[in-house]
């Protein structure tokens, strides 16, 4: 047998290439809410990024994530995502 193929997935923050299930999913549903997706199952449009608060921090930075759904993106749902970042690391 093959072996199987890893899907691989560009993180917003470090532009590093990655497999998938390294990654976290942040999701943009059809009613335009953004949160990270950790299983990877939600519906909407999806970008990855690392599990580190330094990638969610240069992805803010540099406006990826905006430019990555085409959305202006409100200073509360970037403190959103920064806390369930921080809850991931205490995990």
């Amino acid at each position: 047998m093959g072996l199987k193929k890893i899907p691989l997935r560009m993180c917003l923050g470090c532009n590093e290439m990655k497999p998938k299930n390294e990654l976290i999913r942040v999701v943009k549903d059809p009613e335009g809410n953004i949160s990270l997706d950790f299983t990877g199952k939600k519906n909407g449009r999806g970008a990855y990024i690392c599990r580190s608060k330094a990638c969610l921090e240069k992805a803010i930075k540099s406006k990826r994530i905006e430019r990555s759904f085409s959305v202006a993106i409100p200073n509360e749902i970037y403190n959103s995502l920064e806390k369930e970042m921080d809850l991931l690391g205490s995990k």
